[in-house]
């Protein structure tokens, strides 16, 4: 889906891996930058977060204006210790986020992200959760600011974060 067709609602309700309940409205004050994926992607979320997390770097002190959130779109598996794990592991900088299917299911709905459970027909008791890889943008309000495609170079979004920042 292209998050341009309608306007981005950009709220969520959800459980971050530390198991406490949060909101947009709980980063009040700072930016969020917000990427939808799961911890058992084999290619798509490691790379994208990869690359966020080295804008992040690259961001230097004003990097401290922005929240990185990292939204399962996979809840059944990614528990809030499955998301600390993976996270701290790996992208300290974010903080995971999970919920019920529904709370997840309405995250996705606001931010207008697709994801769609598929099972493996090797192995029945795995699946893979195609997903849109989009990264998102709000702003001290946790209102909608900008997004950018999976496709966008880490360079292109290291500038516009600045100017977002200052």
């Amino acid at each position: 889906m292209n998050p341009g067709t309608a306007p981005i609602q950009a709220t969520y309700s959800l459980t971050d891996h530390h198991g406490r309940k949060v909101t947009e409205k709980d980063f009040a004050g700072r930016h969020q930058l917000i990427f939808f994926g799961f911890t058992n992607c084999g290619m798509v979320c490691p790379r994208a977060l990869t690359k966020l997390s080295g804008v992040l770097t690259g961001l230097g002190p004003l990097g401290e204006r922005l929240q990185p959130l990292y939204i399962t779109v996979d809840p059944e598996r990614d528990t809030p210790e499955a998301m600390r794990t993976f996270l701290e592991e790996k992208h300290p900088a974010f903080l995971g986020l999970t919920g019920t299917p529904e709370e997840c299911e309405s995250a996705r709905a606001a931010f207008k992200v697709f994801a769609q459970r598929e099972a493996n027909p090797d192995r029945p008791d795995d699946y893979a959760v195609p997903h849109s890889a989009l990264t998102y943008v709000l702003d001290t309000n946790g209102r909608y600011v900008t997004h950018f495609l999976d496709i966008t170079d880490a360079e292109r979004i290291l500038t516009r974060l600045r100017n977002i920042l200052t």
